[in-house]
């Protein structure tokens, strides 16, 4: 189901949250007490390979955003977050080493060694967009 501007759509969320990711998203959404608290994931500038993912708790919703519900989890994604994360996968990884979400994104054409930036073709000029930090070796 989207929600825009109040009305309900049935539309497939463009991304997909494992079940170790949906488990840890709605333990963290169960401890706060704000009902309209969302998970905003999205796509910023930087990193070592250009474009970096990102994941907040959001109660703010832009014009541009779109709010699906997968599986119990509302997820905020602006119409620029939705081009570039189009058929990702979101996991939670715990090892013994710590935990952290990871993002599978089809659409990257080359990743960072550490795994938290990518780079896509520029669907305009034909060009990769890369960038970076130069923290991780390309």
């Amino acid at each position: 189901i989207v929600f825009r501007r109040g009305k309900k759509i049935m539309e497939l969320c463009p991304i997909s949250l494992t079940e170790s990711a949906i488990s840890h998203v709605s333990s963290i959404l169960a401890e706060n007490s704000d009902v309209n608290l969302r998970l905003r994931i999205y796509v910023s500038g930087g990193g070592c390979s250009g474009l970096q993912y990102g994941m907040a708790l959001d109660t703010e919703v832009d014009p541009d955003d779109t709010i699906f519900d997968h599986e119990g989890v509302a997820i905020i994604l602006s119409a620029y977050d939705q081009k570039y994360l189009l058929g990702s996968i979101v996991d939670f990884i715990d090892t013994p080493m710590g935990g952290g979400f990871k993002v599978t994104n089809p659409n990257a054409v080359k990743s960072c060694g550490c795994g938290s930036s990518f780079s896509v073709e520029d669907d305009v000029a034909g060009k990769t967009i890369t960038g970076g930090c130069g923290s991780c070796s390309r």
